[in-house]
């Protein structure tokens, strides 16, 4: 029998065929777990373990803050109310070149990919990032959107993923244009310039579509870092950013080489003009508006929440279109006017203080300027925001003199220097203040209003918040009374001799009210309308005293006054204070054939859809006839022919010394001008009413309290102080052809009773006794 065989201890090798195989198995297990992974990660993403994903409706409507528009009856966007300063703009509002700056310099492929550039994707994984990034607009808008950013790296490698998942539904969500729109429209370009709208105003002074090449290449290159990449900070920088967005332009051939070489040895020009609430035009207005909106969104709820509790607008975040009636235009020469008068007036103010002890006061004690300090202090907001702080009434008082480094306010700019609040309030006392309101009498529209001298520094609106002493401009509230009751002429005459008012009679109270000419002129008589012209007081008081004070406050609160007036004698020489809001919207009166208008700044408001939330509609009442509002007219027609206003036609007089002041002398205006000027006691305010028939304009001009004032009524008379702002002003609106401000004549009425024309008017002296019988 045959042995068996031992086995073979010797180990089999595997072929070469049979390795391979493994290895492409393995390939394959790791290559499909890869792409597991991968999807994995991106289903994660999609269903939001990573964080919360947006849903369908989000990218429907994605959740920006809007700010409020505050839009000029030219169409000129003068403001915004704002958390976010955007304003959104659509994609045929954006010029083609910035579109191609944009594409060119942040994602070449944009219009041949979904949301994600592979080939870019896979150039950033090669070169770890050093040969440009992977980001598509996509997904920079995904980021800016959704996502955000975060320091961890692990945080932000999944938040890339999530941005990736987003930008692809952004695509399918969303045309290539309307995604280019939302990018720029979301952007922070900074200093308060969010979206491209805003961007363009603050650093160019423009709309998008206005911008040139060299402009949008700025701002697209601010795309990649706005902090870093900022004009006011690193212009060079910019300028060096700005070219490199050229040469990609020229690259894909958005422009040609020739225009990139010339467009590249441009300097960077900037126009900027800062949007904050402090900053840019109209800026006591738009504050006015802001009060006024804070009112009407809890008047004007929007509807319910789920609770059933009202919910309303928010004038920072809704994105609601203001609809005012400030022009644009009007508005500039304006702020221009009041700016260019009032640094003159100021240099000489301080030129006159260097002498006073007590300066920025007059004719006070120390113990007075002590209180006047002492009240100012008690109203700062440093006191009220210690006070809510629970701080002693002793640590702040303290607190009042310990020195501070601060920016002050000068008519040379800011000046940062270091000094006791308490010396501040003192340092600002000395500034005088200035108001100016502008109104069309027909409609009631205000096109310009000028609250001060710098809202920043100076936030009381002396247009709508301060009421200060009118002085003469009172007296045609006086005399149109008296023509509407005694059917009296601007050519008859009264005489000047004093009269006494006695004492329990008119509101004279204790002693008799014997009041005095500025002239101390008492001969003879004079007609209404020199009378008026002149500023004539005695003749005043005759007139109040035959129809007495109280039909003089009932014709001024019809006109739309309504400060308290007491029903005193003295208001015949205007001792009572009211705003210039108020002046204006009364004086309007008389240039509107005798019907009240009152003053409407707020036309309009649409929510951001365009759907109006609020139409204004137009209050107006008759209030004297047509014939009485004509012959006031007419009388005011006197002071600037041949009264206090006269310098209207021939610039100041020659026996003063203040061309310097009176900025833009001589005015030579020869056009009808209906006119008063006014001048308190020692000087302490000065005002001009100005009227043409399509628009009535006033000017305040005083200081901050009544001890501070000019000297002599050289300077310190209305028609030195405020009459040159309100020349200064009519002169720019004029040379402006196409705002269609009026030179005719005003309106004549039919059937005119009462004779004007005091050339062919047989004189007629009226005594005392025989005003009666003209009385109704």
């Amino acid at each position: 029998m045959a042995k068996a065989k031992p086995k073979s201890t010797k180990k089999r090798t595997k072929t070469p065929a049979s390795n391979t195989i493994k290895y492409i198995k393995a390939f394959w297990i790791l290559f499909g777990s890869g792409l597991f992974l991968i999807a994995l990660l991106f289903l994660l993403a999609s269903w939001g373990v990573y964080g919360e994903m947006p849903k369908f409706e989000e990218l429907e409507n994605p959740q920006n803050d809007l700010a409020t528009q505050i839009i000029s009856s030219d169409g000129v966007q003068i403001g915004t109310f704002f958390k976010e300063n955007r304003t959104p703009v659509s994609y045929e509002d954006l010029p083609q070149h910035l579109v191609d700056a944009l594409v060119a310099t942040e994602d070449a492929r944009y219009y041949d990919h979904s949301g994600i550039d592979a080939r870019g994707t896979l150039r950033a994984f090669v070169f770890l990032g050093t040969k440009g990034g992977a980001s598509t607009i996509s997904q920079q808008l995904a980021k800016q959107l959704f996502t955000g950013g975060s320091k961890n790296k692990i945080e932000r490698y999944l938040q890339k993923i999530q941005e990736w998942v987003i930008a692809t539904r952004l695509e399918r969500q969303y045309t290539k244009k309307e995604i280019v729109t939302m990018y720029l429209n979301k952007y922070d370009f900074l200093n308060q310039a969010i979206g491209i709208s805003s961007a363009s105003r603050i650093y160019f002074g423009k709309s998008p579509k206005d911008l040139n090449v060299e402009e949008a290449a700025v701002l697209v290159g601010m795309l990649k870092n706005s902090s870093l990449y900022n004009p006011l900070r690193r212009p060079e920088m910019v300028k060096t950013r700005r070219d490199v967005v050229l040469n990609q332009m020229e690259k894909y051939e958005y422009i040609t080489e020739k225009q990139r070489d010339s467009l590249k040895q441009l300097p960077l020009k900037l126009d900027y003009s800062p949007e904050g609430h402090n900053d840019g035009t109209a800026t006591y207005f738009r504050e006015y508006v802001r009060s006024w909106m804070s009112k009407w969104v809890k008047e004007n709820p929007k509807g319910e929440n789920a609770d059933g509790d009202p919910e309303y607008f928010d004038i920072y975040r809704d994105g609601l279109r203001i609809n005012v009636t400030i022009d644009s235009r009007m508005q500039k020469y304006a702020e221009e006017a009041v700016q260019e008068h009032m640094a003159n007036l100021q240099k000489e103010f301080d030129k006159q203080e260097k002498d006073n002890k007590t300066t920025p006061f007059r004719d006070l004690t120390e113990d007075e300027v002590k209180r006047i300090l002492n009240r100012s202090i008690k109203s700062s907001a440093r006191w009220k925001k210690m006070l809510s702080q629970g701080k002693s009434e002793k640590e702040i008082r303290q607190s009042f003199d310990k020195k501070a480094e601060m920016s002050i306010f000068s008519w040379k700019g800011e000046i940062d220097t270091i000094m006791t609040p308490k010396d501040s309030i003192l340092y600002y006392k000395k500034f005088l203040r200035s108001g100016l309101m502008s109104m069309e009498p027909q409609t009631g529209h205000v096109k310009a209003w000028v609250g001060g001298v710098n809202y920043k520094h100076f936030q009381y609106d002396h247009v709508y918040q301060g009421a200060r002493q009118v002085g003469s401009t009172f007296k045609p509230f006086v005399y149109a009374t008296a023509i509407d009751q005694l059917k009296l002429s601007p050519c008859d005459t009264l005489p000047k001799s004093q009269i006494t008012i006695s004492a329990g009679s008119h509101g004279v109270i204790d002693n008799d009210w014997t009041p005095k000419n500025s002239d101390a002129d008492y001969t003879g008589y004079m007609s209404l309308k020199e009378a008026l012209a002149k500023s004539v007081n005695t003749i005043s008081a005759r007139l109040m005293d035959r129809i007495g004070p109280e039909p003089i406050v009932r014709l001024a609160k019809k006109m739309g006054v309504e400060s308290d007036i007491l029903e005193v004698a003295s208001i015949a020489l205007g001792s009572v204070d009211l705003k210039l809001s108020e002046m204006v919207g009364a004086y309007s009166t008389f240039a509107n054939q005798g019907i009240y208008t009152k003053p409407v700044t707020i036309t309009s408001i649409e929510d951001k859809n365009g759907t109006v939330l609020y139409q204004f509609v137009p209050e107006t009442s008759d209030v004297i006839s047509k014939e009485a509002a004509y012959v006031t007219i007419n009388l005011m027609e006197g002071v600037t022919q041949s009264g206090s206003g006269v310098r209207l036609r021939t610039g100041p007089s020659s026996r003063y010394d203040i061309k310097n002041v009176v900025t833009g002398h001589p005015y030579k205006f020869t056009n009808p001008i209906a006119g008063k000027t006014g001048t308190t006691q020692n000087q302490s305010d000065g005002w001009f009413m100005g009227i043409v028939p399509n628009l009535c304009t006033g000017v305040w001009v005083g200081g901050d309290d009544r001890a501070t004032h000019f000297r002599t009524t050289t300077f310190g008379q209305g028609a030195t102080m405020a009459l040159p702002v309100w020349a200064l002003f009519m002169r720019k609106c004029y040379e402006d052809k196409t705002l269609k401000i009026s030179k005719e004549a005003f309106p004549k009425p039919e059937n005119l009773t009462i004779e004007v024309d005091c050339k062919a008017f047989k004189r007629n002296n009226i005594q005392d006794e025989n005003i009666d019988e003209f009385s109704l």
